[in-house]
């Protein structure tokens, strides 16, 4: 195997996320009952004629300016010809000569182990171009027929299609989950991938290594999850070298991957490729882009996540990994920065304990930053109350999980439960007395010489405060009253 070479490009389905589909008024909302947003454009009736959704076309360039691409002054939308149950028309309305986005790319970093800088890798993005959805072919629930759902059929798309620059199964996940994220933070697409929102087809071929011909390519369609990705990469990988050490033919075929055998199985042969008959919609004139449009749609961009990342680390002096963490998604990055203004706390502590206590509980619960229990100024007064020693450590997580259980705000907690810190010296050492007096063997023993006793005799006046004396002072106080 290691005398091989993996060639992949991946073409990903980005659904876009505007209220109507791309050429009509119709909704586009998920989950509508079969066939409730198929309009007069979607079935394709006599008589009807697309307008493009302007939306769908600002969303493109969006995304244009996000990979440094260049930016078409002028596109055309296309036939593209295939006969399918749920292409109503015959025809599917895309872009094919003169797509809307084209020549831009995504740098991706690949891991060296723990300790070590990543790998910065840049993938070529050859297009991106707008097209509508198909329908939806259902095969459940019928006996010796299909159902045909339009509710799909559409909805605006933009097809990412990247340079066949991946070499392996870890790159191709990495550059799917940067694209991911970027177009999320846009807020042109949803990224839900379960439902569809997010596909991805793998172009995949091997070939010796030091060659320069490509090898005969497979693709595999409509894999809508980064963990099989990966696995429908990795297993066709297998499975072409072990064809061609054995002599044989690689196929070029289109293939599907069964997550429930974790292999891909032949779909349809692809022997040449498709003639789809394109040419230009003679309902849709072309459109043009001009300087000024780009300048505005760009004047409307959010912060992106590399430059959010910088700018964490720089403003709030978060190392590399917390920042990469707290800019994981937008939402999550928006939680933060509220946290930090609202508690005027040390971001560090507070990045510790949105990435760390918050997000370790929302994953227990199963729950994203969107539906936290703890909202981002409940959390900056929990923090607060660390920073002004009302809370200690430990009683600030009993705080937090009573949070997380719906029992009211910090101080609410913090006054039912009685929990404010002791930081009276006259109290703490009155603790001490009482646990010196009552451990004479161990106290005799400590100053004997035996230091790590003195771990002992910080936990017993902890148990004897209920955890409600303040560590610091419990530490230097219990030095002075425990030297011989």
């Amino acid at each position: 195997m290691n005398q091989w070479e993996a060639v992949i490009g991946l073409e990903v389905h980005c659904q876009l996320l505007t209220k109507s589909k791309i050429f009509s008024g119709a909704a586009t909302a998920y989950g509508a009952a079969p066939n409730a947003q198929a309009d007069a454009v979607t079935l394709g009736l006599p008589g009807v004629l697309p307008v493009l959704n302007a939306a769908a076309l600002e969303m493109a360039v969006k995304f244009g300016l996000a990979i440094d691409a260049k930016i078409a002054e002028r596109c055309v939308f296309a036939r593209k010809h295939y006969f399918y149950p749920d292409l109503p028309k015959g025809y599917q309305i895309s872009q094919y000569e003169q797509p809307i986005v084209y020549d831009g790319h995504l740098d991706i970093e690949l891991s060296n182990g723990k300790d070590a800088e990543p790998t910065v890798k840049r993938i070529g993005i050859t297009r991106a171009h707008l097209e509508e959805d198909a329908g939806k072919s259902l095969h459940e629930g019928f006996v010796g027929t299909s159902g045909i759902d339009l509710n799909r059929a559409g909805t605006p798309l933009i097809e990412i299609v990247s340079e066949p620059d991946i070499r392996s199964a870890a790159e191709a996940v990495a550059y799917l989950k940067k694209l991911h994220q970027l177009v999320v933070y846009l807020g042109i697409c949803d990224g839900n991938m379960q439902e569809g929102s997010f596909r991805c087809d793998a172009n995949v071929s091997v070939r010796r290594k030091g060659e320069t011909k490509f090898g005969t390519r497979t693709e595999t369609k409509n894999v809508n999850s980064f963990r099989f990705v990966e696995k429908a990469i990795e297993y066709e990988i297998e499975r072409q070298i072990e064809i061609l050490e054995s002599g044989g033919r690689v196929v070029q075929e289109t293939r599907l991957f069964d997550p429930d055998t974790g292999q891909t199985r032949a779909m349809r042969s692809k022997e040449e490729a498709m003639d789809y008959r394109y040419f230009p919609d003679p309902d849709l004139l072309p459109v043009v882009v001009g300087a000024e449009e780009i300048a505005r749609i760009r004047a409307t961009m959010p912060e992106l996540p590399e430059a959010k990342r910088q700018r964490f680390m720089n403003q709030y002096g978060l190392s590399k990994y917390d920042a990469t963490v707290l800019t994981g998604e937008a939402a999550l990055a928006d939680y933060y920065e509220t946290v930090v203004a609202a508690s005027a706390a040390d971001p560090k502590l507070c990045a510790n304990w949105v990435s760390v206590e918050l997000l370790g509980a929302l994953n227990k619960l199963g729950k994203d930053i969107a539906d936290s229990p703890v909202g981002a100024t409940a959390l900056a007064g929990l923090i607060v109350r660390i920073g002004d020693k009302t809370l200690s450590g430990k009683l600030a997580k009993e705080v937090f999980e009573a949070m997380l259980a719906g029992e009211g705000s910090a101080d609410d907690i913090i006054r039912a439960k009685g929990l404010v810190q002791i930081t009276d010296e006259g109290a703490i050492l009155r603790a001490i007395a009482e646990v010196m007096a009552k451990h004479p063997q161990q106290l005799a023993d400590y100053r004997a010489g035996k230091d790590k006793l003195f771990g002992f005799f910080v936990g017993q006046v902890m148990k004897a405060t209920q955890g409600k004396a303040n560590p610091d002072l419990v530490n230097r106080l219990l030095k002075d009253q425990l030297a011989p």
